[in-house]
């Protein structure tokens, strides 16, 4: 990188962190800011801004906002880059921490594949005294780590997913050309199952739901919102958060219901209301959403803010969830 381009990119990084540890700014806007510097991080091979990325990233857990720093662990867990195990570590050892803060440090240290977290994540599986949703996640963790780097993960065939996050769970590989929506639903539903094996029927069938035009799409994603029934609320959250990666018309009923549901978890109503933001161009979801700008729970007001701001991206046709600086655009992703 030339010395021009280097200062340019300090630069780009220098305002993103500004805003994005600025309590003064909307949150809105620091969630944009956060996505920038998401790209920045996770580019591959890694760039010199990599890892300052990364630190900015980092630099905004001393937020009071629960939302944005769930939403900072998991940006940080997609950065492939090992910079962001010690301040994912951090977060999820600290017992003051908002669970779903925790939680999403956890998923992210399996996001990295990071084996020398493996003792961590068991300790918290194991602890009878640790929350439900810390306890679950960690338990797919470690799976999901023990998967990556165990002999499965190079046998199995997986179909190619339209999406490039990295899953708490692979999908469970098809092993025909028409692939058993009732099979992979029975799976989604049995809780005799461990999560992780369940999580990955969840993905087999948001990939199955995708084109949205494919014929198994309706079904799948009909399937999936019957996981909405289920007792575990990590579980409910996260068919929310896979119907926000979808942004499939047919997911709105169950997820207007989800939102509406003021004795439902917190955590889920919250990435249910994101998910609808992701669908903010079709009738009706933004005066859904309204409704709930009032709501009892912060974190349900916070992501209703910041899903009005990515309806309005949907609307306006724009390519990249983002603050784009302009003396160094960052390109689509």
């Amino acid at each position: 990188m030339a010395a021009t381009d280097s200062l340019a990119g300090d630069s780009q990084v220098t305002t993103l962190r500004k805003i994005i540890t600025s309590e003064k700014e909307p949150l809105a806007r620091r969630f944009r800011a956060l996505f920038s510097l998401k790209y920045l991080a996770s580019l591959q091979p890694p760039t010199e801004q990599t890892v300052p990325a990364i630190d900015a990233i980092a630099a905004a857990f001393i937020s009071p906002s629960a939302l944005l720093k769930h939403e900072l662990a998991y940006c940080l867990g997609q950065s492939r880059h090992d910079a962001a195990i010690a301040p994912l570590r951090h977060v999820l050892e600290d017992k003051e921490e908002d669970a779903m803060c925790r939680h999403e440090a956890a998923e992210a240290l399996a996001a990295l594949g990071d084996k020398n977290s493996l003792e961590l994540l068991k300790q918290l599986r194991d602890d009878v005294g640790e929350v439900d949703v810390v306890r679950e996640t960690c338990d797919i963790a470690v799976d999901r780590i023990e998967w990556e780097h165990g002999l499965q993960s190079k046998q199995e065939q997986l179909k190619k997913s339209d999406f490039t996050s990295i899953d708490p769970a692979p999908p469970l590989p098809q092993s025909s050309e028409k692939p058993s929506i009732p099979e992979l639903e029975k799976t989604l539903l049995d809780t005799s199952l461990p999560l992780f094996h369940r999580y990955r029927a969840m993905f087999a069938l948001r990939d199955l739901s995708s084109p949205p035009d494919l014929p198994t799409a309706v079904p799948a994603v009909q399937a999936l919102a019957r996981g909405f029934s289920d007792p575990s609320a990590l579980f409910r959250h996260e068919i929310a958060f896979v119907f926000g990666q979808l942004s499939h018309p047919a997911s709105i009923p169950s997820l207007v219901e989800t939102l509406s549901d003021t004795k439902e978890a917190s955590m889920v109503r919250h990435e249910a209301a994101e998910a609808l933001g992701s669908l903010g161009d079709e009738e009706g979801v933004e005066d859904v959403l309204r409704k709930f700008l009032n709501d009892p729970e912060q974190v349900v007001r916070d992501s209703v803010i910041v899903a009005l701001d990515m309806a309005e991206f949907e609307k306006n046709g724009e390519v990249e969830y983002a603050i784009v600086p302009e003396s160094n655009p960052i390109a689509a992703a």
